[in-house]
């Protein structure tokens, strides 16, 4: 299911950054009263009724030279590129400025839907203030306080409704649909390219190339694919994300929409930190999971054995212990056979189902093995068991008192699930609930 993409944008110390953390219910962004405290985007999920979706804040866009705000005004419009739905927050106090109209001739180039919102907005008697914002050429601007809350929900109802139709849409589950996320330049666009058997997407050495989300309907091996990948170079001189920060919120896109996710490393330089953060957000978001080695075929197996990288792998990725490790070469397309197996089985697992009855053999048959502990003098007794949901699976255990169900116990549990049953590729979580 897609989510729709807000970005917050204006000049600098009009109050983004508290607004930002307002909608997004926690103190995420830095506040502070000095223009220019938050320089690179900032992404996080927020919600809004039943809507959800992505939220960006910005540094400020001043029209300068200056090399740091150069970067700052970068990194906002790539923001304004990737929103649905654009905050234009201007300061009630201070009314227009020439910094205000400079952004506003930006957001006119980008033909996406505005929202104009005027912050500081403290008390009724300010509102007279609003008029002239009208020649912004935003229509009705939407009074708001960030320091005291006022305002939001009227701010974010027309938000919501600027949202695509498309978006939200529940796309055909017969279709797998998978994507690949991982650092720049480790093989993503390459491995599009492999499997497509064509150059559908352009590649390149220069990190960064790719830029927007294109899908690729594929039929392989009687299973029909969607592959959610992020392609196609914009203008050069658009691309100016650092490699820390490339595509953090395509990733979180792509994630969203996606059954199965390929979290690709590249043999040749080893895994590296971000590598663990851009896995850990397909583990948060309880995605099925593959780990692709690519450029496989640049190492040299007499020194370095898949069986030494996959110790590596399972060292610093201790949290995805129930991910396949796939070694190929998308250059070369060797081990490229072994791939789409692992994907069908992913995503096979993290839409299975459990009978009841068969489930809770296994439970009790667990419980013969290891007793359940006894806490202050308490025991932990565990009635029954049952699937609640799939994608990923869900057990609810039925126990006497949830706080007694310690989380070691729980990890036990899910072995012996895993045993019986499979879940390779899959995350399973395990909800302790009292009986009623």
């Amino acid at each position: 299911m897609r989510k729709s993409t807000v970005a917050i944008v204006g000049r600098p110390n009009v109050g983004k950054s508290t607004i930002f953390n307002r909608l997004v219910g926690e103190r995420i962004s830095i506040v502070e009263d000095v223009p220019g405290v938050t320089r690179d985007r900032i992404y996080a999920h927020a919600e809004w009724l039943a809507a959800n979706f992505n939220l960006i804040d910005t540094g400020g866009i001043e029209m300068t030279d200056e090399p740091l705000l150069v970067k700052m005004r970068h990194q906002a419009e790539i923001a304004i590129d990737e929103a649905d739905v654009i905050i234009f927050l201007v300061n009630g106090r201070e009314g227009i400025t020439a910094a205000d109209e400079e952004v506003a001739k930006l957001l006119y180039k980008s033909k996406k839907p505005v929202v104009l919102a005027v912050n500081k907005i403290d008390n009724p008697e300010m509102r007279e203030q609003l008029y002239e914002f009208y020649a912004l050429g935003f229509g009705e601007p939407f009074p708001i306080s960030g320091a005291h809350g006022l305002g939001l929900g009227d701010l974010l109802d027309e938000v919501v409704r600027q949202f695509p139709a498309n978006k939200g849409q529940v796309e055909d589950e017969q279709i797998i649909h998978f994507s690949l996320i991982g650092r720049p330049n480790v093989g993503k666009s390459s491995l599009v390219n492999a499997i497509l058997n064509e150059d559908r997407v352009i590649v390149s050495p220069i990190e960064g190339t790719t830029r927007d989300a294109v899908d690729s309907y594929v039929q392989l091996e009687n299973n029909e694919f969607v592959i959610i990948d992020t392609a196609g170079m914009r203008k050069r001189g658009k691309v100016y994300e650092t490699t820390e920060k490339y595509s953090v919120l395509r990733a979180l896109k792509a994630i969203d929409r996606s059954d199965v996710v390929l979290v690709l490393l590249d043999a040749e330089t080893g895994i590296r930190e971000q590598d663990k953060k851009i896995a850990g957000y397909a583990h948060e978001a309880g995605r099925a999971i593959v780990i692709v080695v690519n450029k496989w075929d640049t190492v040299n197996t007499k020194e370095q054995t898949m069986k030494a990288f996959e110790e590596k792998v399972r060292v610093h990725f201790q949290f995805l212990d129930y991910a396949p490790i796939i070694f190929l070469s998308a250059k070369t397309k060797k081990r490229l056979h072994t791939l789409l197996p692992g994907i069908r089985l992913a995503s096979e697992n993290h839409a299975k189902r459990i009978a009841t009855n068969v489930l809770n053999d296994v439970i009790m048959d667990a419980l013969a093995m290891n007793p359940t502990p006894t806490i202050k003098g308490r025991r932990l007794k565990i009635l029954y068991t049952t699937q609640v949901a799939v994608k990923p699976p869900v057990f609810a255990v039925f126990v006497n008192d949830p706080e007694l169900m310690h989380f070691s116990y729980k990890r036990f549990l899910e072995n012996r699930i895993r045993e019986a049953f499979g879940f390779s590729g899959t995350p399973i979580k395990i909800v302790a609930r009292k009986r009623s």
